[in-house]
């Protein structure tokens, strides 16, 4: 394993942030890395009680398109997953979960970022009393899917987001245990 020799900060975002490390490696080279800094997030299967799952369809900005996606966001400092999957859930589809299931955690870009995504099935769903409250740069629209209307979304190339694609196969593979 390398050896960290520095460590600076190029960039604080509200997202994340970016630092520039010096690695040495056990035959002395030194290389420079960029690494992207992103608390831990979660990704939920939401689903009803009925057997459909709850996706969003919102705007990525950085793809200049509307994609449909399971509800996911990031940990607020401090917060666990468990919490920050529950507060997620209530905020992106309006609904709380009575259970959640760890289903994996996966590290979507390692190459260059240390975010880990933590994925959650979350049944027995209701709508709480409390409303939710969608952050600043949010507009959903949430929309319950058969597993049959979600394979052929994926098969016309509708689903384009690879949590999703990831959460819906890890919901296969937790149901067929």
């Amino acid at each position: 394993m390398p050896t960290l020799v520095s460590s600076s900060r190029l960039f604080a975002g509200k997202v994340f942030d970016v630092d520039r490390d010096v690695l040495r490696f056990e035959d002395g080279r030194e290389v420079t890395v960029d690494v992207v800094r992103h608390r831990a997030s979660v990704v939920l299967v939401p689903m009803t009680d009925d057997g459909k799952v709850v996706l969003v369809r919102q705007y990525r900005h950085a793809v200049g398109r509307w994609l449909w996606e399971l509800p996911a966001g990031t940990t607020d400092a401090g917060e666990d997953v468990e919490a920050a999957a529950g507060r997620e859930c209530h905020e992106e589809i309006g609904l709380r979960p009575s259970r959640l299931t760890r289903l994996a955690a996966l590290l979507p870009t390692p190459g260059y970022c240390d975010e880990e995504m933590v994925f959650f099935l979350a049944n027995g769903l209701y709508e709480p009393t409390e409303a939710a409250a969608l952050d600043e740069d949010e507009q959903l629209e949430p929309k319950a899917f058969t597993l049959d209307e979600l394979d052929a979304l994926a098969a016309t190339g509708d689903l384009e987001d690879m949590k999703t694609v990831c959460g819906l196969q890890l919901l296969r593979a937790h149901r067929e245990l």
